[in-house]
């Protein structure tokens, strides 16, 4: 049966607010008569709906240009300081806290290690906890201002209700089983009050995804894959510019595909998986083997990786190579499943991986995939840096802001 909903002047105003704020947030500084040519809307609209923005402080003037023959034409963005967002990485080694403001200019950061194997819940969220009190303390902003945090964590986040709180994650290599994390969150731990900050949960693989498409080499792209390649590894596929989820919001487990029927024990059980050969633990865990048992250099597990990759001996050649043809095949089965037009390879072990191998990598690529779709596909590596999964955590509550035409969150 066909549900027809009523629009209200309030629904056609918001919308009218968010597609206004979504171009001058990507596209500005602009006039409001480039406003009205890119939007469509008139420019009585334009003027409108801009006076309410510049009188709620949440679009600013930014100077002025010439017009042909005509007074000058005033510019106008989103004030970067109107509001902030925070966004966590949940990493393999770290929980990662960062404070941006709108135009996401990191104001504060805060690391805490996390130690080998220990994700316990409990851990993880004192220390998310203790980190947004420290950027917020470090950044001296009100918590009135902050849009919200976003949270990027490793596994799936189901979707099990309107609410916040309706969010499981299941993380199979850290043995979380639907944590439901937003409430943990909220309700704090025995030694760190809770926070009533709006909340956002959400797969890194996707943030990084969404960093990357919204400010780095995703720009532009209507079919992409994003790639993140930590100690674990998955994927975020963007179809006709949309992030593909899964009817689970379980897709892109890109690390948990076979590459090797009966091969090396992964972290989550199975065998074979491609994590268990490009992700960085299995990575170490081959060359340590093939040290003869000698640990790598390093005090942590980046540490090691950047030391296998400066090692000219041939077991770390060996491992290397084998590492370059796993990964090549990984990303050609990427290649001849989606078709993208990119694929974009980040996470801190990619990006030390691609920074040396990326040449080694196409080509292994190129001999796995399909040729007519590769030769429409181009391979390259994430622009954004080691940060882009926290960043792209914090672009979730901007998002939010934007869509809802700046009223609220």
């Amino acid at each position: 049966m066909a549900v027809h909903r009523h629009t209200t002047t309030r629904d056609l105003r918001r919308g009218n607010r968010s597609v206004l704020l979504w171009s001058l947030y990507f596209d500005g500084p602009l006039s409001r008569q480039e406003l009205s040519a890119r939007t469509g809307l008139s420019v009585t609209t334009v003027s409108t709906v801009v006076g309410e923005l510049l009188g709620e402080g949440i679009v600013v003037e930014a100077g002025a240009v010439d017009s042909d023959g005509g007074r000058p034409r005033i510019l106008l963005r989103v004030d970067p300081d109107r509001r902030y967002a925070v966004g966590v990485d949940v990493g393999e080694t770290r929980v990662r806290v960062e404070l941006y403001d709108l135009a996401m200019n990191e104001r504060a950061k805060a690391d805490h290690p996390l130690e080998s194997g220990r994700h316990d819940v409990g851990t993880v969220v004192e220390r998310i906890l203790v980190g947004l009190d420290e950027v917020i303390a470090s950044a001296a902003v009100d918590r009135a201002d902050i849009l919200g945090v976003g949270v990027a964590v490793s596994g799936v986040v189901e979707r099990t209700g309107a609410s916040e709180g309706g969010a499981l994650v299941h993380g199979q290599t850290f043995a979380w089983d639907a944590v439901p994390l937003a409430r943990l969150l909220r309700a704090g731990t025995a030694t760190h009050p809770g926070t009533g900050l709006p909340l956002h949960i959400e797969n890194g693989a996707m943030t990084l995804g969404q960093a990357e498409m919204w400010f780095g080499a995703g720009r532009g792209a209507d079919h992409a894959v994003i790639a993140l390649i930590g100690s674990g590894v998955g994927a975020a596929v963007v179809a006709n510019g949309a992030f593909y989820r899964g009817a689970t919001s379980g897709a892109g487990e890109w690390g948990h595909t076979i590459v090797q029927v009966g091969g090396r024990r992964c972290r989550c059980g199975a065998r074979g998986c491609l994590e268990a050969y490009v992700g960085a633990e299995g990575i170490l865990d081959r060359y340590h083997q093939a040290r003869r048992g000698r640990p790598a250099p390093g005090a942590d597990e980046e540490s090691a990786l950047a030391a296998l990759l400066a090692d000219g001996s041939a077991a770390a050649r060996r491992v290397l190579d084998e590492t370059t043809v796993y990964l090549g095949a990984g990303i050609a089965n990427l290649v001849n499943l989606f078709n993208p037009r990119r694929i974009i390879v980040g996470g801190w072990a990619g990006l030390l991986l691609g920074g040396r191998l990326l040449p080694q990598i196409r080509e292994a690529v190129a001999g796995h995939a399909l040729r007519h779709p590769y030769e429409r596909t181009t391979v390259e590596l994430c622009r954004l840096g080691p940060d882009a999964v926290a960043l792209g955590a914090a672009t979730l509550p901007v998002e939010r802001f934007l869509a809802g035409g700046g009223t609220g969150v």
